[in-house]
């Protein structure tokens, strides 16, 4: 099935709502979910977003693990798309993203890196 592009400028705030964890690919061996073109870990992210007066809590999945992601914390999604699915009578939409990552990371970074020469 196709991909939808999802317009994240659309929404008031994205939060970390469940922080990464990595993707298991077969639960009785614990395999972890790999990327076909990167081969990097997967990992999910449950992720907030607010417009207007609703909210609703989404899993992303993203290739490799995202970092300086806390609960609580606001996020940016770059790429993010809804993939329907269905298996076995079963359906859904999977929800990916090329990179989540802190919204405030350049700001604390380069906080860091005055106070730490100072």
């Amino acid at each position: 099935m196709a991909s939808l592009p999802i317009d994240t400028a659309k929404f008031s705030g994205m939060i970390c709502a469940v922080p990464p964890a990595p993707r298991v690919a077969n639960r009785e061996t614990g395999q972890l979910r790999v990327d076909r073109e990167t081969g990097k870990t997967m990992y999910q992210v449950g992720v907030c977003l607010m417009a207007g007066s609703t909210a609703d809590v989404i899993n992303v999945s993203v290739a490799g693990e995202p970092t300086g992601i806390q609960l609580g914390m606001p996020v940016q999604l770059r790429d993010l798309v809804a993939t329907p699915w269905e298996n076995d009578g079963r359906h859904g939409v999977a929800f990916r993203a090329a990179e989540i990552k802190p919204l405030s990371a350049p700001a604390s970074s380069s906080t860091a890196s005055k106070g730490a020469g100072q």
